[in-house]
């Protein structure tokens, strides 16, 4: 049963305080998701746990949106440029670190607060992660070629024949988390949509955690999508994918091929015109914001606000106690 705010923090006569299980902040692209995090930050006494696959990354800041340094100095944010984009990181190795920061910020008397729109990072979180063997180099570079030589449609084709209901909840572009898939498929012969759903069904581990959705009305969130591509773009994001390749790193690894980056290179490839970069990328955006709301609107313990019923600081209590 998903708790209340007031239900599950209270705070004491002098404003700090006294429990503090996580609190969740989730929503798609573009939707506010930062501004509202700082103000709720500084009310709740929290510190932020960034909830983003490639905020991670170093380097990656304008395409990831990725909290600027003033922003960072109002309140502590973690798990933001811990890795270096040809380091891997996975859900896993984000689990790990996750849950070391919430054991400090329990000790210091902080709330942790998650902020991003990664719902596979929450969950595994939240929920923990289904036992699944380790990485295997092998199998990775078998399905490498296969995406190399036949394209990544024919990847996605397999996991389809292999494991339809993982398939199903995957973009046929998402090379790496269906290159996992079948990975865990042949290592085990079992797909890994099952080992998911029997660690759900067996595991009673489970961290308890209020969750606030955000959400915009359509062509509302669709207008921001297109400002902020629009913002990305005037800000150097060109010139930040520029900088990346001269550093050498390549363009297959799996950070530069996430929303944005992977335009981006293709347009510097000569491959795609500068007005169809930036259709493409607001296509694409609006896209996966879809996709990250249906991810989301499954969980049924997510209460769902427009931001602005949030924003005002004497009315958050109020309106999601």
């Amino acid at each position: 049963m998903t708790k209340s705010l007031n239900s599950s923090i209270t705070k004491s006569p002098n404003h700090q305080i006294t429990k503090f299980p996580p609190v969740a902040l989730v929503g798609p692209t573009a939707v506010g998701k930062t501004a509202l995090s700082l103000r709720l930050a500084k009310e709740i006494c929290a510190e932020i746990i960034s909830v983003d696959s490639v905020q991670v990354f170093r380097g990656l800041d304008i395409g990831t949106a990725k909290p600027g340094l003033e922003e960072q100095k109002q309140v502590p944010h973690h798990l933001i440029d811990v890795a270096d984009p040809d380091e891997p990181f996975d859900a896993a190795d984000f689990v790990r670190k996750a849950l070391g920061i919430i054991r400090s910020m329990t000790l210091r008397g902080k709330v942790p607060l998650l902020v991003g729109g990664s719902g596979l990072y929450l969950r595994s979180l939240l929920e923990g992660l289904a036992p699944c063997p380790g990485r295997d180099p092998m199998v990775r570079e078998m399905l490498r070629k296969i995406s190399a030589n036949q394209g990544k449609r024919a990847l996605y084709d397999l996991l389809a024949s292999a494991d339809p209901e993982a398939a199903s909840r995957l973009h046929s572009n998402d090379t790496f988390r269906i290159i996992r898939a079948l990975e865990v498929y042949h290592q085990t012969g079992e797909p890994i949509s099952i080992w998911q759903r029997r660690h759900k069904s067996t595991s009673g581990q489970r961290l308890l955690c209020t969750k606030i959705g955000l959400i915009r009305p359509r062509e509302e969130l669709y207008e921001r999508i297109d400002a902020r591509v629009g913002a990305m773009l005037d800000a150097g994001f060109l010139e930040e994918v520029n900088f990346l390749l001269d550093k050498g790193y390549s363009h297959h690894l799996k950070p530069l091929q996430s929303l944005g980056y992977r335009h981006i290179i293709r347009f510097l490839k000569e491959e795609v015109s500068f007005d169809e970069t930036v259709s493409q990328l607001k296509r694409d955006t609006r896209r996966y914001a879809k996709r990250q709301l249906t991810w989301f609107r499954a969980d049924p313990e997510i209460r769902w606000y427009h931001p602005e019923a949030l924003m005002g600081l004497h009315r958050i209590w109020q309106e999601i106690g």
